[in-house]
């Protein structure tokens, strides 16, 4: 088998139609999944790409990760039959509320007023291979909490998994991808790996705790989506990813000013 050294990790969030960042439709994702899997693309998990990592071994060809943010009742009524079908799996990052929102039929708490899923949904896909990571238990900003209630929104969102799920939770997912040395230490004691929103492409330099992604936002296009099966695609999320580092630079930099000029 042919081996590569870049690994996309496909990042998405809820599979609708509606006027958000975070929705895509349903349609595509079904229309990219046949796509790969008829041009002979395969999943790898979370867990095997940083396996990869660790060993310093390259990634089969025409692999890639998915990833779902959040935990939306989307990822059980469209992605999954869709996954099942092509043989395909996921790694679906959970944000799991307080502890009282443990009841299995109980879905887990609304974020921007999308439908989550629910614990049934949840052990039904795990045990056809689904993966499961932790993404706080609120979602929030965690670089602007006290270091107390950062680290209760990390150890105890991978706590309430183990425990529902009776397995080990290895993978962590940044909310909004923001953290700062403090959150990726407290993380690394508790975790396998992170990602982060860094855009671009895992390769052999990526560090296990800040793994770059590629959102489904930038492939938000039949055409965009056929990339992929091109060379192209690695220089497309590359263009990409300049605006959006300059972005990210320009609102730090901000940040830092305020804070300290009160």
């Amino acid at each position: 088998m042919s081996m590569i050294l870049r690994l996309p990790i496909l990042t998405f969030h809820a599979l609708d139609d509606l006027p958000s960042v975070t929705s895509f439709s349903p349609e595509l994702f079904r229309f990219g999944l046949s796509m790969l899997h008829e041009h002979g693309y395969r999943t790898m998990s979370l867990l095997e790409a940083v396996e990869c990592l660790r060993m310093k071994k390259p990634f089969p060809e025409k692999s890639f990760v998915m990833t779902f943010d959040d935990g939306y009742e989307t990822v059980y009524q469209v992605a999954f039959p869709i996954l099942q079908n092509y043989g395909m799996c996921a790694t679906i990052f959970l944000t799991v509320g307080k502890k009282g929102n443990q009841k299995m039929g109980e879905r887990l708490p609304s974020l921007e007023g999308h439908s989550m899923l629910n614990w049934h949904e949840i052990r039904e896909m795990k045990q056809v291979g689904m993966e499961f990571g932790a993404h706080t238990l609120t979602h929030p900003d965690l670089t602007r909490l006290p270091r107390d209630q950062m680290e209760e929104e990390v150890s105890e969102s991978k706590k309430i998994i183990e425990n529902i799920l009776g397995v080990p939770v290895f993978c962590f997912a940044y909310p909004y991808g923001r953290y700062n040395e403090h959150v990726r230490e407290f993380v690394q004691q508790h975790f396998t790996c992170a990602s982060s929103d860094r855009l671009g492409f895992v390769t052999p330099h990526s560090t296990l705790y800040t793994l770059e992604r590629v959102d489904a936002y930038y492939l938000r296009s039949d055409r965009l989506f056929r990339l992929m099966l091109t060379r192209w695609f690695s220089w497309y999320i590359w263009a990409c990813s300049i605006p959006r580092w300059i972005r990210c630079k320009v609102k730090n930099n901000f940040e830092l000013r305020r804070s300290h000029f009160g």
